[in-house]
Formats: C-alpha cells, structure tokens, sequence
C-alpha cells in the first residue's frame, strides 16, 4: 500500500525554523517526484517545492525561494522541507505528495499524506 506520512510541523515565531518530513512506503523514491504543497485557511492549495528522486534537481515556489530547502535520501525513503526565516504568511497545512513530474498543479499528485500544521505567530 502506497502512504505518506508527513511530520514535524509546529507553531514557531516569525523568523524561526521548522523541518518537515515525508516518510513514504509501498513504493521506492527513485522513480517518482515527491512535491511539497501548502493550504491555509479559505485558499487553494499551492505548490511549495518538489524534487526529482532520480537526480536530486529542485523546484521552489517564489514566495519560499531562499528560505525553504528540500532534501531526500532515497535509502530511507524520506522527504524534508526545511524552511528558514518562517513568516506568518507560510503558515498552512503541509502536505507532501507522489507526482511524475514538478509541476504545481495538485491534479498531477497521487497519493497524498495527511498533512502537518505550521503556524507561524507571534
């Protein structure tokens, strides 16, 4: 059975850091893209980062370029997304989820974990 599980989110002040992880099972990273999205309150969601597991290349939405960094290890399965310099803006539930290309679009992601809350306040 394919899942992800999603970890680590939090409440955190502006400025502060967070890592997420995205552990995945019944299937192997090294052929798929995992992307992270995001949804906060009354909005669609939205694209946040993805990584090619085969090569390791990245994408970034704009509003995190410079202040999010997404990682794997294929041997473990995982995904993470650390995200640095964390505004009030950023916070929303996490969701990571299997694709076969980046693209920001969450039709093209199947399946999905059951999200993180990040909440970002002073």
């Amino acid at each position: 059975q394919v899942q992800l599980v999603e970890s680590g989110g939090g409440t955190v002040q502006p400025g502060g850091s967070l890592r997420l992880s995205c552990a995945a099972s019944g299937f192997s990273l090294g052929y798929f893209v995992i992307g992270w999205f995001r949804q906060a309150p009354g909005k669609e969601r939205e694209g946040v980062s993805c990584i090619r597991t085969s090569g390791g290349t990245t994408e970034y939405a704009d509003s995190v370029k410079g202040r999010f960094t997404i990682s794997k290890d294929n041997s473990k399965n995982t995904v993470w997304l650390q995200m640095n310099s964390l505004k009030p803006e950023d916070t929303a539930v996490y969701y990571c989820a299997v694709g076969h290309q980046c693209t920001w679009n969450p039709d093209n992601f199947n399946p999905w974990g059951q999200g993180t809350q990040v909440t970002v306040t002073s």
